[in-house]
């Protein structure tokens, strides 16, 4: 048996009162590195790890991009080619990843169905919603 992990972006939320008090910038935006409906494709086989890479080159689907988005330089859309995750949403899911890659239950007893776990990235301000789910191959 051979696992695959499908990552979509479900949402992108903002507090701006958060910015405002807290943030370098105090009018941010939402997050520049992921699209809502963004979809990434993680394999680990004998030709392909993608969890060793971080996620560079795992994007399948590209999400609509969001009105007015605030860019920084060297701003890129996280999942291309040669672009990893990025850290915060790296550190919050990629031991979901992981395991899901290995075959086991991401959340089991926590989610209505084990392969899938909803979880969110570690940006306060501007937290990134997605969906992990474990695909099983034949």
């Amino acid at each position: 048996m051979e696992y695959r992990v499908r990552v979509t972006v479900l949402d992108k939320k903002l507090f701006p009162e958060l910015q405002a008090q807290y943030c370098a910038v105090p009018d941010s935006g939402k997050c520049p590195c992921y699209n809502v409906g963004d979809e990434f494709i993680f394999y680990r086989n004998d030709e392909r790890d993608d969890y060793w890479h971080m996620g560079a080159g795992t994007l399948t689907k590209c999400g609509k991009p969001d009105e007015g988005v605030l860019l920084s330089p060297g701003t890129m859309h996280c999942g291309t080619e040669g672009v990893p995750f990025c850290s915060e949403a790296w550190d919050a899911i990629g031991r979901y990843i992981y395991t899901a890659l290995q075959g086991g239950a991401i959340m089991h007893g926590w989610t209505n169905d084990d392969k899938v776990m909803i979880a969110c990235c570690n940006d306060g301000t501007r937290p990134v919603i997605f969906k992990i789910e474990r695909i099983d191959i034949e």
